[in-house]
């Protein structure tokens, strides 16, 4: 299978570029590769798609979102959520359609914090619970046999490190590949995996 990972350079999505690409051809994108995108950006994610073509499937596990407590959390905390996590993936999705083989699939990241917040969360919490929500919908109109998935990662071991915390028994990011891979994979449509 010819596939795109947008995110290709952030932990979750190396991990899925080295999961893949043993079996698939990768076509690995973010903001600083060559091809790159900005999932902010609809434009950046138009011109992702020109430039690569048709593929079999597409995963993404690029998003930004404002973590802070809800008294600090601005508007612009909110758009700038909004903005790039949920609306980059849902254009993501929406694009990819056009540009996914028939039976191919849509795999999108949402998180843990959609179903299980914790202080501080609430802009991220939003975003990962609406993304959910969108991309089963999305699953139920995809057409020509396009399936529509999210993978719902918990606190991954390496990003806990990098911020200095516990990591002890979270998931690692090639653990949480797999739930990438499964769903690339697999047959399942409008499913939320929580690896």
């Amino acid at each position: 299978m010819r596939i795109i990972v947008i995110g290709a350079t952030g932990t979750i999505g190396r991990a899925v570029v080295d999961a893949l690409s043993p079996r698939h051809d990768v076509v690995a994108a973010s903001r600083s590769s060559n091809p790159s995108v900005d999932i902010a950006d609809a434009a950046s994610i138009r011109a992702l798609f020109a430039s690569v073509g048709h593929v079999d499937a597409v995963v993404c596990a690029a998003g930004a979102a404002r973590f802070a407590p809800l008294a600090e959390l601005t508007d612009d905390d909110f758009a700038f959520s909004i903005a790039n996590k949920l609306m980059g993936q849902v254009n993501v999705i929406r694009q990819a359609l056009a540009h996914v083989n028939d039976g191919g699939s849509i795999t999108v990241t949402s998180g843990v914090l959609g179903q299980q917040p914790a202080p501080g969360s609430g802009a991220i919490s939003l975003v990962n619970a609406a993304l959910e929500g969108f991309a089963r919908a999305a699953a139920l109109e995809a057409p020509r046999g396009i399936r529509v998935n999210v993978v719902s990662p918990p606190w991954i071991a390496e990003t806990l490190a990098k911020l200095g915390r516990p990591s002890d028994g979270a998931l690692t990011a090639a653990a949480c590949a797999k739930s990438y891979v499964q769903s690339v994979e697999g047959s399942e449509t409008g499913v939320v995996y929580r690896p």
